[in-house]
């Protein structure tokens, strides 16, 4: 990113580590398929067995329990899709490509912190005797609320259910440990940590079911068909070892929130009575739409987001502070913040003043029109 602009959207992508974007260089260089028997094709497949320990390391999994996708989404779909389950429960504040994913899933409501309701879950799942993949998010890409999955995963367990976590926004931020969670399957997302967008990995704990969307040479062990994006993939290897001592920025997402409260007072920071991941605020400000905040700020050198990106590039609404019971008019006030490996003290800084002076330039227009009134 240029030194001139401030970025805070990491949820949305973080910007490719230089260690990353090295690996890839190299692999590009090198060229080969893993597929292939001959010096060039081991080379690769060497790289992309490397970057699947590095992976694994990252999330507690074995080698064995990564497959490897374009993404994010794809991993979230192939395991809706491919866990053999017929009834499927998912949050109602999971993202699009968990809660899209199946039609006619059933959802399990959340508390007004955003919080998935276990009583509520536990009802679902004793409505019917067919077995169900539970899908509960590790940390919300909006608020960045952590759900209690290892509870939703004993619950889920005692009746016979899988359990699919996406841990996109997680991993590299927070410690994700898939046996210690005691989920199934896990989503994870390179470009979210430092890697490159285009792919990601679907950890699948061993033993448990998972049906291919895609047939063709068979890769990873028969479970995601196409040649592996080797370059990809190693950078992607790299950094998860980069992010596996996860993510140090709760002083600065701290000072950034109680300068934000300090200015506007009748601003809200969604998620706070739970527990939150370190780089996330999800913020309001009182009679100014997030997307004049957006252009605001990023007419003064500051890239935030409203909400979860999007493949349009449009503002929406927010279907998780409507599922938190956020009214309309609050819920169209509210931007996301989100830290990253880069982030300092100075970017934190340089947002705040961004804020304050959009802010005092909304409070006199509407004093002025006040006046005039």
């Amino acid at each position: 990113m240029s030194a001139a602009f401030t970025y805070l959207d990491h949820n949305a992508t973080s910007p490719l580590r230089p260690a990353a974007f090295d690996a890839m260089v190299e692999v590009l260089k090198a060229g080969g398929n893993p597929s292939s028997v001959h010096r060039t094709g081991r080379r690769a497949r060497a790289t992309v067995d490397a970057a699947r320990r590095q992976v694994a390391a990252l999330v507690g999994a074995l080698p064995t329990e990564v497959v490897f996708t374009s993404g994010g989404t794809e991993a979230n779909n192939l395991v809706l899709a491919g866990s053999r389950s017929r009834r499927v429960i998912v949050s109602a504040v999971e993202h699009d490509s968990v809660r899209l994913a199946r039609v006619g899933a059933e959802i399990a409501p959340v508390d007004g912190n955003g919080v998935v309701d276990l009583s509520a879950l536990e009802r679902l799942l004793a409505a019917s005797a067919e077995p169900a993949l539970v899908s509960v998010m590790f940390a919300n890409n909006e608020t960045g609320v952590l759900q209690p999955i290892a509870e939703v995963a004993r619950l889920a367990h005692a009746v016979g259910a899988l359990v699919h976590c996406d841990a996109v926004q997680g991993a590299g931020r927070a410690r994700v440990d898939l046996h210690g969670l005691g989920v199934d399957y896990l989503s994870l997302s390179a470009h979210k940590l430092g890697g490159s967008s285009g792919v990601g990995a679907l950890i699948v704990r061993g033993g448990v079911p998972l049906s291919p969307d895609r047939r063709g040479g068979g890769q990873e062990a028969n479970r995601r068909a196409g040649t592996e994006n080797v370059a990809g993939i190693a950078g992607f290897g790299v950094a998860a070892e980069a992010a596996n001592g996860g993510l140090d920025v709760v002083a600065l997402r701290d000072q950034l929130e109680t300068s934000l409260m300090e200015i506007a007072r009748g601003a809200r920071i969604f998620g706070t009575g739970a527990p939150r991941i370190c780089n996330t605020t999800c913020v309001s400000m009182p009679g100014v739409k997030a997307e004049t905040q957006v252009m605001a700020l990023d007419l003064a050198g500051v890239g935030v987001s409203a909400g979860a990106a999007c493949s349009s590039g449009k503002v929406q609404h927010s279907s998780v502070l409507t599922a938190m019971g956020v009214p309309p008019a609050e819920a169209e006030t509210a931007i996301r913040i989100s830290l990253g490996w880069n982030t300092r003290a100075a970017d934190i800084e340089r947002l705040i003043a961004a804020w304050r002076d959009l802010y005092i330039r909304v409070a006199h227009s509407d004093i002025g029109r006040a006046r005039a009134a």
